[in-house]
């Protein structure tokens, strides 16, 4: 692929809605920003699906939002990935992680299903939005554990929202990721349940978005596919990128949060700290230990 190609196939999210407005939607591709996850946090191939899911969801809910207003998802439950955090902001950042990212399932048992990963457990959506003195929490049971089935259960319990989701990530023979996408559709007010009704069998017939990618399709195509036989046009678009604003500082800061004894403990010693986010690693040295022992010394007196 050229250069020229590789700009004009980049991963990004395209909003649209259709000419009587009786619904909008969101189309994203995200196969950038899970091989990057995917690598910074070697990920088995069950938590670069699951994962992947759960960063291309969180990047179609995000479109939702205004400016850095962000939503983070977290999928917490029983089985070996443990928990699953996904976040993503309006300007396309999105970051998250797997709390046990080589963990894998047993694929030679015949009822094992891709869900078993997480099990059961509790999905919790917060935005963080402006004008907000804290986020806007909503929490509900993990249906299947399958990323897709939780969320569109959330759009229906929590948001209310007549909604059609499709998430996909697809992977290489050698374990690589192919391709990874997501489309969201959501009734507007005062349309006609007819609508969605339509536009359902539509995407339940469409192939899987990653497939589409694979073959050719981009997301200004996709859209209008899964659009179908409704006219839609767009309304904006963005590039995408697995992004973390971690920072010396801002591991800093967490730092100084500690009291004067656990930095004194650690005095004569630099630390290296891990983003749980991005995998980032970044060394605070002694000597930045030692002032912000200091600074913590002199909070006491």
């Amino acid at each position: 692929m050229s250069l020229k190609e590789e700009f004009q196939f980049k991963d990004r999210l395209i909003k649209g809605i259709d000419l009587d407005g009786a619904f909008k939607i969101s189309v994203v591709k995200t196969t950038d920003v899970v091989r990057t996850a995917r690598k910074n946090h070697k990920l088995s191939l069950l938590n670069t699906v699951l994962l992947g899911r759960a960063l291309t969801a969180s990047m179609l809910l995000a479109s939702e939002l205004k400016g850095e207003e962000r939503i983070k998802l977290r999928f917490e439950g029983k089985g070996p990935s443990g928990m699953i955090i996904a976040e993503a902001n309006r300007v396309g950042e999105i970051r998250g992680y797997v709390q046990n990212p080589a963990a894998e399932l047993m694929y030679s048992e015949p009822d094992t299903q891709l869900g078993d990963g997480l099990g059961l457990g509790l999905m919790t959506v917060s935005k963080i939005l402006y004008n907000e003195a804290e986020p806007k929490t909503s929490t509900i049971e993990l249906i299947q554990g399958d990323i897709i089935s939780d969320v569109a259960h959330y759009m229906a319990q929590s948001e209310q929202v007549l909604s059609a989701l499709l998430l996909d990530v697809s992977i290489n023979d050698d374990g690589s990721v192919k391709e990874s996408g997501g489309v969201l559709i959501q009734r507007l007010p005062d349309a006609e349940d007819s609508v969605m009704s339509t536009l359902q069998e539509t995407v339940e017939k469409l192939p899987p978005v990653a497939k589409l990618l694979e073959d050719g399709k981009y997301i200004d195509e996709i859209m209008m596919m899964a659009g179908r036989p409704y006219s839609v046009k767009e309304l904006d678009r963005q590039p995408v990128d697995f992004f973390c604003r971690c920072s010396p500082e801002r591991f800093k800061d967490a730092l100084s949060m500690l009291s004067y004894e656990e930095l004194k403990d650690m005095k004569g010693e630099s630390q290296e700290v891990v983003c749980h986010y991005c995998g980032n690693r970044l060394t605070i040295s002694k000597d930045e230990i030692r002032d912000l022992a200091e600074s913590a010394k002199a909070k006491l007196n």
